[in-house]
């Protein structure tokens, strides 16, 4: 081991960010097996790194007893005063016992553990180092493409996309530029490994946080998200703030902001409907386009979560969607299990109907005995006389006896 070892330490920690400190240790780890394996040695020994020089030196461990019973373990007193008076009983020795020739077998199986604490230390450095990226949207670039993944380069890492989160139809060429998301970190027998995705809903919604401010300050919040990639995608938004459109702030003027994230995802449909805390309100809006006459819950709580909807005859079809889509989406979004049925195929009761006509018989008896009360009243007054000037009765009615007579 010379200088050169030192530079060499150097280098991997620059390129491959593995700390001098770590490599050192799996070496001082190498030589103590490789010693005790091939020169069948089973004493305490350590391995001791000479920066300055660049040098391994390998020093057996023995403990100064007054009889010895293990030489590889022990030294007598009278050995250990020999070397230094100031030994006691109990005091460890260190002597060195570097083998001149380590041999082929010895170096071969200290550069097999050698390399597997490298793999080590550089799999738990790119694990520390991208798990910060969990969740998150980086640009890599397409290194080259198989039958199971794309393989895309993220800074001086390898990352992999299953084929399950590439998008339909999208074509990946060496050296093209992506923006993908990290959905794992984690480590397998190979080593570290980086998965990335370019279908989880989680991609959709980091895209509109950089492309909408309010959305990455928390004025407009992304509420659910359901997807079915290279295809739709339906965002469910709601705005914390009163004077904030929240449909409006993610389209953006003439609908930019929504279409640049449509581009960047190869001409996905992308649906905003805006959140509503009322049930029906939510699930009628996230059907949109179609419309929505009425939405009815189960009155078990078994069914709580069953929503049913009812829409016109002619906006059946656009409320199932192609293929069922459209309600599938809906459903994913919401979280209720949706039906939907045309309004033909419903039986409406009106309660208000129902209430209008004991209304309307009363108003009628209402009406009639009114009526039967001025026709008594129309008879009285024309029976009846004016008393006008509080004139008495009786002398009105004496005037009218006398006119009989006459």
């Amino acid at each position: 081991m010379t200088k050169e070892m030192v530079e060499a330490f150097a280098t991997l920690e620059k390129e491959k960010g593995i700390k001098q400190d770590v490599i050192v240790d799996a070496i001082k780890a190498a030589l103590v097996a490789a010693y005790k394996k091939n020169y069948n040695q089973a004493q305490n020994v350590e391995v001791v790194f000479d920066e300055k020089k660049g040098n391994f030196k390998v020093n057996a461990i023995k403990t100064v007893v007054d009889e010895v019973q293990d030489s590889r373990l022990e030294v007598s007193l009278k050995d250990a005063l020999e070397i230094n008076k100031a030994y006691e009983v109990g005091d460890e020795i260190k002597f060195e016992v570097t083998p001149k020739n380590f041999g082929r077998l010895a170096a071969q199986t200290a550069k097999q553990v050698i390399m597997q604490r490298l793999r080590e230390a550089e799999r738990n450095h790119i694990i520390d180092e991208y798990s910060q990226y969990q969740d998150e949207i980086v640009t890599g670039t397409v290194e080259r493409q198989d039958n199971r993944f794309v393989y895309v380069t993220i800074g001086n890492v390898e990352a992999v996309m299953p084929h399950n989160d590439q998008l339909p139809g999208e074509v990946y060429n060496p050296q093209d530029k992506i923006r993908v998301l990290v959905t794992r970190v984690g480590s397998d027998a190979k080593g570290a490994q980086i998965t990335v995705s370019r279908t989880a809903p989680g991609l959709v919604k980091r895209l509109f946080e950089q492309e909408v401010p309010e959305v990455y300050d928390g004025t407009v919040e992304i509420v659910s998200i359901a997807r079915e990639a290279g295809d739709r995608t339906k965002i469910a938004v709601k705005s914390n703030d009163p004077d904030v459109d929240p449909v409006g702030t993610l389209v953006g003027p003439k609908g930019s902001r929504v279409q640049n994230i449509v581009n960047e995802l190869g001409g996905e449909n992308i649906d905003i409907v805006k959140y509503e805390d009322d049930p029906s309100d939510y699930i009628a809006n996230a059907l949109n386009p179609a419309e929505v006459i009425a939405v009815q819950f189960g009155d078990n709580e078994e069914d709580s979560k069953d929503a049913l909807v009812i829409v016109p005859d002619y906006q059946l079809s656009l409320a199932i969607g192609k293929k069922g889509q459209n309600v599938r989406l809906a459903a994913r979004l919401t979280g209720y299990k949706i039906d939907i049925k045309p309004e033909s195929q419903v039986e409406f009761v009106d309660e208000s109907d129902e209430d209008s006509e004991p209304e309307a018989e009363n108003t009628e008896s209402q009406v009639s005995d009114n009526n039967e009360t001025q026709t008594a009243d129309d008879a009285t007054l024309e029976d009846s006389h004016d008393f006008n000037n509080g004139e008495d009765v009786d002398s009105q009615l004496d005037d009218d006896a006398d006119k009989n007579e006459e």
